[in-house]
């Protein structure tokens, strides 16, 4: 099992239309063949400066390979996220053995 997490900040103001239909964009992702558990979250803590957090999960690396190529999620990275997030970290996670 693969747990992609991705927290970002978006361009637009917060509680915008432009960030409603962003958000909204976004869970399309979820639609993608393979991604499960798939969750946006607002994030709250005064330590951190991204104020949302997508996170989901893959069977296994082929399933996540076929996410990342999928064409909606190449064409989201391209039309949405790259012009409308201003700052990103990335992390993708194994579960450590028992």
């Amino acid at each position: 099992m693969i747990e992609h997490t991705v927290t970002f900040r978006l361009r637009h103001a917060w509680g915008s239309p432009a960030e409603t239909d962003f958000l909204a964009a976004a869970r399309e992702l979820a639609t993608i063949p393979g991604v499960r558990d798939f969750a946006i979250r607002r994030q709250v803590s005064p330590k951190y400066d991204h104020t949302f957090g997508i996170t989901m999960r893959f069977a296994d690396q082929a399933a996540y390979d076929h996410y990342n190529t999928h064409p909606l999620h190449v064409a989201f990275v391209r039309d949405r996220w790259v012009p409308e997030v201003a700052a990103f970290q990335e992390a993708d996670f194994l579960p450590l053995p028992h």
